[in-house]
């Protein structure tokens, strides 16, 4: 009798345990059908390459279920001429939905459907609308097709400068152009997306923390965190990335605003990269702690 009932009370601590993590997990909601009335309605912009039907396929994507319940924009190839001197006869498809959020909310990137967006993650996009001076916001993007995913930035500098803010032209161009090395890095360098997240990351990090004065400041910053990720790159890609870090410089951004936002990013790089490798804490201690109770139950029967 005393055997079972230790055995109940164990499987009851399980059932509890199991119990507890799920509701936790569920309790991370932020109430967001909740209309913020210091912005107004969230911003949907889509690319104007779509279809009509192509375009209701991403309202669905994004949680548009009433189109009164948000302001929607189109984003044109005009437009990123005009923000970011880009390409006039782009195709833009990839699509944005922008909720911006009170002081200290940070900035969450939200790709709805990765499988579509093929260069671009996350981690890239928070780096970027970083660097183009964005925070505080709930960003989600979406395609109904697979592109690449960096006509979406523009979309969110549109939302931005409709909506009663003027984003510095040379902080977004520099963005794109952040954007675009982070995909070279990743296709061209053959380096794994997270962990050219984590390079790009890592490097406004120590620029927030050492303030370089020179282009030789940001070499050495540079060549600091690639020795430090065990990361090897051409002579041709690292003076690409000082090329791109010494333009942040040269117009003062200042990475230390954003040092807790930059953590955020690191934090989720990494707890991608535990993913992958399988490598992570929470299941460990799971597996752990299901050993001990079954070895102590099997003590009980010996």
């Amino acid at each position: 009798m005393k055997r079972l009932t230790i055995v109940t009370i164990i499987f009851a601590m399980i059932f509890g345990v199991l119990s507890i993590s799920s509701s936790v997990q569920a309790s991370t909601g932020d109430n967001s059908d909740s209309i913020n009335e210091k912005f107004g309605l969230p911003i949907v912009v889509y690319g104007e390459s779509l279809s009509d039907n192509q375009k209701a396929d991403v309202r669905s994507l994004l949680g548009v279920e009433d189109p009164e319940m948000v302001k929607e924009l189109i984003v044109t190839a005009e437009d990123l001429v005009n923000y970011i001197n880009g390409d006039p006869s782009s195709n833009m498809y990839s699509s944005a939905k922008i909720t911006r959020k009170d002081e200290g909310h940070g900035l969450v990137i939200e790709v709805v459907n990765p499988e579509n967006i093929t260069e671009v993650t996350s981690e890239m996009y928070a780096n970027a609308l970083l660097t183009a001076g964005i925070e505080n916001a709930l960003v989600e993007v979406a395609s109904p097709i697979k592109v690449s995913g960096h006509s979406a930035l523009t979309g969110v500098y549109k939302a931005y400068n409709v909506d009663g803010e003027s984003l510095d032209k040379d902080r977004m161009e520099i963005a794109d152009e952040e954007l675009g090395v982070a995909t070279d890095l990743a296709d061209e360098a053959g380096m794994d997306q997270e962990k050219v997240s984590e390079l790009l990351t890592e490097i406004k990090k120590a620029i927030s923390e050492q303030n370089p004065a020179t282009k030789e400041d940001i070499e050495r910053i540079v060549q600091e965190q690639l020795d430090k990720l065990n990361i090897e790159l051409s002579p041709e890609d690292r003076e690409m990335l000082t090329n791109l870090f010494e333009k942040m410089r040269a117009i003062n951004i200042d990475f230390g605003n954003v040092t807790s936002q930059l953590e955020d990013i690191a934090s989720d790089i990494q707890g991608k990269i535990e993913e992958l490798t399988g490598d992570t804490g929470f299941w460990t201690s799971v597996k752990e702690f299901f050993q001990n109770i079954f070895q102590s139950i099997s003590n009980l029967f010996k």
